[in-house]
């Protein structure tokens, strides 16, 4: 093995661009009826799926995941009726 040392390029001061990315726009991070809704079914599932292991139970075990698929698709589904980040159903009326 060498015993070079490797060292990534550091950027210059003050810029902090670490990658190609543009971080100048905030990302949302989901805060939206969608995502809330997707996270709750989907830890619903998960939980089932849990305690089916726990007990040793593979139907019941599967149905935890068919729950956890469901979520999936109501995040989906409420995304495309728009409940995602800026969807049109969660537009500002200025109250």
């Amino acid at each position: 093995m060498s015993k070079a040392t490797v060292s990534a390029a550091k950027p210059a001061a003050g810029t902090y661009n670490y990658d190609d990315i543009d971080h100048s726009e905030p990302t949302g991070h989901g805060n939206s009826p969608a995502a809330w809704t997707t996270v709750f079914v989907m830890l619903a599932g998960g939980l089932v799926m849990s305690i089916a292991f726990i007990i040793a139970n593979t139907p019941i075990f599967i149905a935890g995941g068919v729950v956890m698929v469901i979520g999936l698709l109501i995040g989906f589904g409420m995304r495309k009726a728009g409940y995602g980040v800026g969807g049109s159903k969660l537009k500002n009326s200025g109250h």
